[in-house]
């Protein structure tokens, strides 16, 4: 088994910003079934279980066949009930794991496969990706995390900001090393020890400064490679990213999603 893939998509069904998220309906579908049928026909993945601390959730994803694992109530990140899964019996000898995420209905199978490549390479610990965006809009929108990268590929610095900050009201929307406003796309691959690191480690300052779980492994110096990927979907958080969502659905073929 070693050098494969486990997906985990953590679904949480006490989100405070859409109140049971992972059922919301969208085209008369829960959310969580949207983003199983996406992640399950994923090649990149090995395997791929829902993760989840709602026996609700884990009925609808029973219905729908997905593998779905309880977890405790008390995790404060989907990285911890990512984790919690990840050693249990069945799951250990996966090499790899990533980590998507279950508000994602159109995510793509290019951006996740990104983020594994990087982790695969040897050079990061942990693999994520972003797109570029527009000098407003997103990139002025606290709800939106934005990534500061280097021509290396190495994450500098996450935020709700706006950053690379300026000044100048016309900025260049590139630099000499490449694109300047970054989204993040919360998506993670992980070496096997670097996601026991990473949970193994205390909140840190920054990482409760800005709510951003994923300064902490970078104040502790793991190696985060960030992949820029094309245009990407965002998720859905609050009941207008829903509707936002269930509108871009509405108009693909399902066929394709399903």
């Amino acid at each position: 088994m070693t050098g494969q893939v486990l997906g985990i998509v953590p679904a949480r069904l006490g989100s405070t910003r859409l109140p049971r998220k992972p059922l919301h309906p969208l085209l008369g579908k829960p959310l969580i079934e949207w983003v199983w049928r996406r992640v399950s026909a994923m090649k990149v993945l090995d395997r791929a279980v829902v993760a989840t601390d709602s026996p609700e959730v884990a009925d609808v994803c029973h219905a729908i066949g997905a593998p779905v694992e309880l977890t405790s109530e008390d995790h404060v990140s989907g990285t911890d009930r990512v984790a919690e899964v990840a050693r249990r019996a069945g799951y250990d000898g996966y090499r790899f794991v990533a980590n998507i995420q279950g508000d994602e209905p159109l995510i793509e199978e290019e951006h996740v496969r990104s983020a594994i490549e990087l982790v695969r390479s040897g050079n990061w610990e942990v693999g994520t990706c972003a797109t570029p965006v527009q000098a407003g809009g997103a990139s002025e929108d606290g709800s939106t995390v934005k990534v500061a990268r280097a021509d290396s590929g190495r994450a500098l610095y996450f935020s709700r900001a706006r950053i690379p900050w300026t000044s100048e009201a016309t900025s260049p929307l590139q630099g000499a090393g490449g694109h300047t406003f970054l989204r993040h796309i919360g998506i993670y691959a992980y070496e096997r020890s670097a996601l026991e690191q990473w949970t193994s480690l205390a909140p840190s300052r920054l990482e409760q400064i800005e709510s951003l779980e994923q300064l902490r492994p970078l104040e502790a110096d793991l190696r985060i490679g960030v992949a820029i990927v094309g245009r990407a979907h965002e998720g859905v958080d609050t009941l207008l990213d829903a509707a936002r969502v269930e509108q871009k659905l509405s108009h693909l073929n399902h066929s394709t999603l399903v």
